[in-house]
């Protein structure tokens, strides 16, 4: 199959949709199928190399790391239609969803979408943001994918949200996860050990690692409070905060207000191939954000042999075994048990059970699953436009009448 995908966020940046496009991009080229991806890029500058191509961009001023197309695009799109993909997957719900729409109209390609992003956890950045309503949110997002044929969704809170929407067409769960091959090798223990010694940790200290965007969403001074009331019964913490974000300033100020600052480490930005080795220096990764729609970091930190202590939350479930690979807490008193509770357990253990409950969240897994979606949309449509075949079949083999309403294709053929 020809398999345009389309995305507002691409590299240079890294977060979970740029993973998850990267992993579904290198799966389906590695089960045979042509891939492209029209993108935005991170500049002033269109380019393209004939499989990636990046539109000119300025600051969107309203999230960081997501720009604007700035000029048209026309060349690039009549190209990408010119070449008649048999499947237009888009990432996102703005800018490049316009050019996805259009692409699937002009080729008669099935629109597929996956959808990443739950954006009442985002009002911080969007002008306004606070006194919009939750059903215009609802009304907006359901009017924007009305014409999807398919929407995958990374969890069932994910499926539950759009369906809490009004949302009523084909939704697919499907977990991204993760290419586990990176995290297999064990990161040697001299690099390790330089890695302490750069932040300043002695080899008897336990570290609380979060590694991640350091975004307001992410609510990671709730962790720091939490931190801050472990560290008075136990000297031997640490806590190492990866990654950088708009919220940085207000949580190290938040760490010398609660007196912490000396027990906690800003690490900053660290380069791909560095994060097996924060994940693995770590005993144990905290998370209290609930605005995550899979949260590929959890994984990663099982699949480096990290248990988690998160803050509940319907992503994590199917991921976290409690007792097993950590615990989901609701309160703080609960947060610092289970820190002690997974500190209590052998190391050796911990790795060990961490990284058993990591393989069902391969990318291998999530391609073919993706794949799966595709080869049924197809199998529809050749049902669909067959004559021969009658209604009662059409409806035993999941037909779906081509609906352009809010509801997407929600109205069997009748």
């Amino acid at each position: 199959m020809r398999i345009l995908i389309t995305t507002d966020l691409y590299i240079p940046t890294i977060n979970g949709v740029v993973t998850s496009v990267l992993n579904l991009e290198k799966e389906l080229k590695e089960q045979g199928h042509e891939v492209k991806v029209l993108t935005v890029s991170d500049e002033f500058k269109a380019k393209t190399d004939g499989i990636h191509y990046y539109m000119k961009s300025i600051p969107s001023g309203i999230y960081p790391e997501v720009r604007i197309p700035f000029a048209n695009v026309d060349t690039y799109v009549n190209e990408l239609i010119a070449w008649h993909p048999d499947i237009v997957h888009s990432q996102c719900e703005f800018f490049s969803f316009y050019y996805a729409k259009k692409i699937a109209k002009a080729t008669g390609a099935s629109l597929v979408h996956t959808y990443h992003t739950l954006y009442e956890q985002y009002t911080e950045y969007i002008p306004l943001g606070k006194v919009i309503e939750k059903n215009v949110l609802e009304t907006w997002i359901r009017r924007r994918l009305r014409n999807v044929e398919c929407i995958i969704a990374p969890t069932r809170k994910v499926e539950r949200t759009l369906r809490g929407y009004g949302i009523w067409g084909d939704i697919n769960v499907i977990p991204t996860g993760i290419r586990l091959d990176k995290f297999k090798e064990q990161v040697s223990e001299e690099k390790l050990v330089a890695c302490r010694e750069a932040l300043g940790i002695s080899a008897e200290k336990k570290i609380l690692l979060s590694l991640g965007r350091l975004g307001f969403e992410k609510n990671t001074a709730e962790l720091l409070r939490g931190f801050a009331k472990l560290v008075e019964k136990r000297s031997d913490l640490v806590f190492v905060i990866v990654g950088d974000g708009p919220a940085r300033q207000m949580l190290e100020e938040k760490t010398r207000e609660l007196g912490i600052e000396e027990q906690v480490k800003f690490a900053g930005m660290v380069k791909p191939e560095e994060v097996s080795m924060y994940y693995q220096m770590g005993d144990v990764f905290v998370c209290a954000s609930t605005s995550e729609t899979q949260g590929l970091t959890y994984i990663e930190a099982l699949a480096n042999g990290l248990p988690l202590v998160c803050r509940k939350d319907e992503c994590l479930n199917g991921v976290l075994q409690a007792g097993e690979n950590g615990y989901a807490y609701e309160t703080m008193e609960e947060f610092a048990g289970y820190i002690e509770a997974v500190l209590q357990v052998q190391k050796e253990m911990r790795i060990k059970k961490s990284r058993a409950s990591a393989y069902p969240f391969s990318t291998e897994v999530f391609g073919k699953n993706v794949e799966n979606v595709y080869r049924k949309i197809q199998r529809r449509g050749v049902f669909e436009e067959d004559e021969s075949i009658t209604i009662c079949e059409k409806q035993r083999y999941g037909v779906k009448k081509r609906s352009w309403t809010s509801h997407g294709y929600a109205r069997r053929i009748s």
